[in-house]
């Protein structure tokens, strides 16, 4: 009897590239009976697709640049809950996320990195 194999969803970063070349060699099975079903395998996973996806951002508007451009909120140390929020705002919709405001100054900081590379290419591409 012929082995069916189950379809692959289409890889969302390089997480799951990962996953589906260990899957594929055999190695995810041999990490799974040493070291035990929770090998840590999807914690990595989802951690590299997010450092790694595969899907582009979506541009700024034209509006969003502007306050970002005039604001100079992504250079400021310290950021107002209002800051935060149009960031959070620009964020979620740039990155197809649904990110809530948070307290954390290293997840807020790694959001505003992340908006700052596509406004700093947004900003080389209009000064081109």
């Amino acid at each position: 009897m012929a082995k069916t194999r189950t379809p692959r969803k289409k890889a969302e970063g390089l997480g799951d590239t990962v996953a589906n070349v260990l899957e594929a060699t055999g190695i995810a099975k041999v990490a799974k009976f040493v070291l035990g079903e929770d090998c840590g395998c999807e914690e990595r996973k989802k951690r590299l697709n997010e450092l790694l996806p595969y899907r582009k951002p979506e541009c700024l508007t034209e509006d969003e640049f502007n306050y970002l451009d005039e604001s100079q909120v992504l250079s400021k140390n310290a950021i107002k809950p209002s800051e935060q929020d149009a960031i959070l705002k620009i964020f979620n919709r740039i990155f197809r996320k649904n990110q809530e405001p948070t307290n954390c100054a290293t997840c807020l900081k790694e959001i505003i990195n992340q908006v700052n590379i596509v406004y700093t290419e947004y900003k080389n591409d209009v000064q081109a």
